[in-house]
């Protein structure tokens, strides 16, 4: 018996140990998926959808046939915009539902107040944020006054011009792209949001902005990240984008705009000239 007893004693004290790791990670993990837990897609995103140039076939882009008279202008080239819009009302906004909802012009003016703010600003106090009277989020303020909306948020076409888009001209290293990875995570543990430009260039299969709000649980030694993000293009739910440790490389889900798979990920709206 006497040689029995020492491997009883460990027997507990191993599993002590491994039900303390188990805490311990699971604690990580939950740390990690809730930091950004405030922002809330079906809330805190636009109602309404950034329109893509081109037709779309399985993730191919075709020339879309000719308007029609009569037809209305289509809101495109947008996305960059609208996730700039998400994130400078999560900084500097805020709803009030029970107050009587603006005018067209006061809203408007409003609507321009938060825009006009460098989104990468930090985040206002609850009582030195612009307040939007008559409706108890973004999503249902877009939804409600769309137009207004639309005319005071930004045009696309500038975001064409925009000097951080050279990067993908050049960063295309794996290092560059572990950089960001790592620079993702800590923007998220901060509670923060990240609008990112995907793109495959040269090759034309997307060339688009997203906007990360959440980290999701992860196994340990599962080698793939997985995050939450607000499409533009996609205003009914969220979508998502992984981080492979194995391949040092980002991608992103198969839908009807895009083919799925790799792409390149750069920030934008993090700082200036970004």
């Amino acid at each position: 018996m006497k040689t029995i007893q020492p491997v009883l004693n460990v027997i507990p004290s191993r599993a002590a140990g491994f039900w303390q790791l188990g805490v311990v990670v699971a604690l990580v993990l939950l740390r990690s998926s809730a930091a950004a837990s405030d922002f809330r897609f079906d809330r805190d995103t636009v109602g309404f959808a950034n329109a893509t140039v081109f037709e779309y076939r399985e993730g191919h882009p075709y020339l879309r046939r000719q308007k029609e008279k009569g037809e209305p202008k289509r809101y495109t080239r947008r996305c960059f915009v609208l996730c700039r819009t998400t994130m400078q009302f999560h900084n500097f906004a805020r709803f009030d539902a029970h107050a009587l909802p603006l005018d067209d012009n006061a809203l408007a003016a409003h609507i321009r107040n938060v825009t006009r703010r460098a989104a990468w600003g930090k985040p206002l106090p609850s009582d030195q944020r612009v307040v939007f009277p008559g409706y108890a989020n973004l999503r249902a303020m877009s939804e409600a006054r769309r137009e207004v909306v639309r005319a005071n948020i930004g045009l696309g076409w500038p975001t064409y011009f925009r000097l951080g888009n050279i990067r993908m001209l050049y960063e295309h290293n794996a290092n560059y792209h572990k950089e960001t990875h790592a620079n993702l995570n800590a923007v998220l543990e901060r509670g923060e949001l990240f609008v990112g430009f995907l793109t495959t260039y040269p090759l034309l299969s997307i060339n688009h902005a997203v906007l990360v709000y959440k980290r999701e649980p992860a196994f340990p030694n599962g080698g793939t990240d997985r995050y939450l993000v607000y499409d533009p293009n996609h205003p009914e739910s969220p979508r998502q984008l992984t981080w492979s440790s194995r391949d040092n490389a980002f991608a992103y889900q198969k839908d009807w705009d895009f083919i799925g798979g790799f792409v390149r990920f750069y920030q934008i709206y993090g700082k200036w000239l970004q």
